[in-house]
């Protein structure tokens, strides 16, 4: 079929997934155009893969210290420029639009009336999964910013609904060969400001912290700050003992995977990482903070580690759903999903 796939760019949670996925489908002789939208092209990193691709401005959310800037995140807009991007998109002979949580192609696809596929983790949020209370806005935002016709949502847990395990990195099914260092943690806090990360982790030097999601790269002691390496990163990740957080999706699934610790600090003013904090504290996987409480993170580097969950390879049963063309035939292949012991 001829696809176009529309990513998310804000964060790299988006990218990882639908890079796995984009790979699968061409390797099954799907001809993927991609759209990239909500991140300037110039931050992007590794998207080879995506070629050919555009970048379009999109709709993206802003965050300070931890919390989500709704007045930053309206001015952002620019909604001229939004409904050009959409009427302007070239949908010839395009079969299926698949978006994972971006709204043009999302919106393309409503006023064109071509079949959708929402492929990521917002979209599990349509069936009976853990949900923080959050507000209206919140809860409308979350089910409305990029709406498809079919979901491919994606949870670190089933709960009894049609919903897919997380998609893993390739490279993460090899990881029986890295060994862990016992005091080695990986932190990913890119919503905090790096003098709160460093009060926050300072006193603990008998551990040492490899610090993503900054745009310095330097060792302070037990302190290490790297810049974005896809490859670097996932190789700490395998390393390391236990991960430190915001609660988004991608990095818990892929923690979970390999059987790491977590300790999780949802961004405020996001119903998302909120639900996902409660979700992962109430199926046992995990723990929380509501900050960067020095108290909880001690606590929870005397936890032990957990088994490792084995996630089946996710993007192999999509395509086959995408491939039966039985949009309705959903729980056969999440099933099958889960049921594979990798």
């Amino acid at each position: 079929m001829k696809i176009l796939f529309g990513v998310q760019g804000t964060g790299n949670g988006h990218i990882s997934r639908s890079r796995e996925l984009v790979r699968k489908l061409k390797e099954v002789g799907h001809d993927v155009e991609v759209i990239i939208s909500g991140r300037k092209e110039e931050e992007l990193k590794e998207i080879e893969i995506f070629e050919p691709y555009r970048v379009m401005k999109g709709m993206t959310l802003v965050a300070y210290k931890g919390k989500l800037n709704y007045v930053d995140t309206m001015f952002q807009l620019d909604l001229v420029r939004f409904m050009s991007d959409i009427m302007m998109l070239d949908t010839t002979g395009t079969e299926l639009i698949i978006t994972d949580f971006d709204p043009i192609t999302s919106m393309v696809a409503r006023l064109k009336n071509i079949p959708s596929l929402g492929f990521g983790h917002q979209y599990a949020f349509r069936y009976d999964i853990p949900v923080a209370k959050g507000n209206f806005f919140e809860k409308y935002t979350l089910l409305n910013f990029a709406p498809a016709r079919y979901n491919a949502g994606l949870h670190w847990n089933h709960f009894h609904q049609s919903i897919f395990p997380p998609v893993i990195p390739e490279t993460l099914y090899a990881q029986k060969s890295v060994a862990v260092v016992k005091e080695k943690v990986l932190v990913y806090l890119p919503f905090e400001e790096d003098e709160d990360i460093m009060l926050f982790l300072a006193p603990f030097d008998r551990y040492d912290f490899f610090i993503y999601g900054k745009e310095v790269y330097c060792d302070d002691g037990h302190l290490h700050f790297r810049r974005y390496s896809r490859e670097g990163f996932l190789r700490d990740l395998m390393e390391s003992n236990g991960v430190v957080c915001n609660a988004g999706f991608e990095l818990p699934g892929e923690a979970l995977h390999l059987g790491k610790k977590l300790l999780l600090r949802p961004l405020d003013g996001q119903i998302e990482q909120q639900s996902n904090a409660l979700g992962m504290v109430q199926l046992g996987y995990g723990m929380a903070m509501n900050r960067l409480d020095g108290s909880i993170l001690a606590d929870w580097l005397h936890q032990p580690g957990r088994e490792p969950l084995h996630y089946a390879r996710t993007v192999n049963y999509i395509t086959d759903w995408i491939d039966s063309g039985q949009w309705d035939a959903l729980p056969r292949y999440t099933e099958a999903a889960w049921a594979e012991k990798f």
